[in-house]
């Protein structure tokens, strides 16, 4: 029986919630978009909801379905960017309908806030608005969904590449080495938890003089393709910091929609292509931690097959013997807490939901249900004779 299959659309993985045996599948609302990509940076100021607004704008002018989801629910900004701070979204069918502006759907808490007083939560509920923008909101079919981030590595990060299929991460950043070390922190979390990085935006790179003409480095220039040389990872362009770019977010309009002929909206034209062409790259090239297919054999076992062909084959037994979450592992010293000797040996996987693009999680007949497995643990698990000389699980 098979529980998923990366080769299959989202839209087909997406048209029910659970399958005959009731094994959680991919969240509903974004079922029919074709690219989910994260605009990151490292801290705040650094301009990452700008160029978020204007590249969902200039990937649209290509003739893309685009969708902007605001994902920083204390701090958004894209309805005052996009000129729709009075314009609530309504509800159909006990789902939102996106606002759209310029030609884009978009959702963000600024919507519902009306006069635009604080966003007074506790973390939880700020988490749990997260996830009704990805599972309940009526995207539609879309070609690109852009979630405009907060800063830093918290938990909207994590909730999002745990509960979205992203596409990969656009690092935002600026061209001094106080933003540029902050982003690498952010960069080295997408890494870990597998999502793609499709490249570095240097923001604010130049200062051009309308009068003169003379280019000056007010931030410095070039750390952003430094930084993607030094990370291993494509650098996509750089934005000048125009004047262009902050009156026209004060109008309500995208820098591209107001003038064509400006540096700024040639940058941006620009950095679509070189977005469009880092995700045809990442395609091309695969990822190699990502099961192609997950299935539950017959007699109890899971089946997964890798990219590369390789067919590993787990017991429940041995899966839940190996268990790394905090109730089975000490977590200061690594050692095991769990004894073996109180796991059944006829246990049963009851439950198997993939976790964003790096894990799955399993829960067991025994009731346990939060062993979370990273696709690189998954495979050093493998029972076959080429990885079990490893000694990488608990069991003898």
């Amino acid at each position: 029986m098979a529980l998923w299959n990366r080769k299959k659309s989202q839209a087909q993985t997406a048209q029910a919630d659970l399958n005959d045996e009731g094994i959680s599948r991919l969240e509903p609302g974004l079922g029919r978009v074709k690219n989910i990509i994260a605009i990151a940076s490292g801290k705040g100021g650094v301009g990452k909801s700008t160029v978020a607004t204007n590249l969902a704008f200039a990937l649209k002018e290509t003739g893309a379905s685009v969708g902007l989801m605001d994902a920083d629910i204390y701090g958004p900004s894209q309805p005052g960017m996009l000129g729709a701070e009075l314009e609530p979204p309504h509800v159909v069918g006990g789902q939102l309908q996106p606002s759209n502006r310029h030609g884009m759907s978009f959702i963000s808490m600024g919507l519902f806030l009306g006069g635009g007083g604080p966003v007074i939560w506790r973390a939880p509920i700020a988490m749990k608005m997260i996830q009704q923008f990805i599972a309940n909101v009526l995207w539609g079919e879309l070609d690109y969904l852009l979630i405009d981030l907060p800063p830093g590595t918290g938990d909207v990060q994590l909730t999002l590449a745990q509960q979205a299929q992203l596409t990969g991460a656009i690092i935002v950043t600026t061209p001094q080495e106080v933003a540029l070390g902050v982003a690498r922190k952010g960069l080295k979390m997408f890494e870990q938890v597998n999502v793609p990085i499709l490249g570095i935006v240097e923001n604010m790179s130049g200062f051009i003089c309308r009068h003169c003409g003379k280019e000056t480095d007010i931030f410095g220039a070039g750390g952003g393709k430094t930084m993607a040389i030094e990370m291993n990872v494509p650098f996509l362009g750089a934005i000048p910091l125009d004047p262009a770019i902050m009156s026209s977010g004060e109008e309500g309009v995208p820098v591209l929609a107001k003038d064509r002929k400006s540096g700024a909206s040639k940058a941006y034209i620009a950095l679509v292509q070189a977005v469009e062409k880092s995700i045809d790259d990442m395609k091309a090239s695969g990822n190699l931690l990502e099961p192609e297919q997950v299935e539950m054999a017959d007699n109890g076992e899971l089946h997964v097959r890798w990219p590369d062909s390789h067919q590993s084959i787990y017991t429940p037994h041995h899966l839940r013997v190996n268990c790394h979450c905090a109730n089975c592992v000490n977590e200061d010293t690594g050692l095991r807490t769990l004894d073996p000797a109180h796991i059944p040996l006829d246990i049963k996987i009851s439950d198997i939901k993939p976790v964003g693009r790096y894990a799955m999680a399993i829960s067991f007949s025994d009731g346990h249900n939060t062993g979370i497995y990273t696709f690189k643990r998954l495979r050093d698990l493998c029972e076959c004779p080429e990885h079990s000389k490893k000694g990488e699980s608990f069991e003898v």
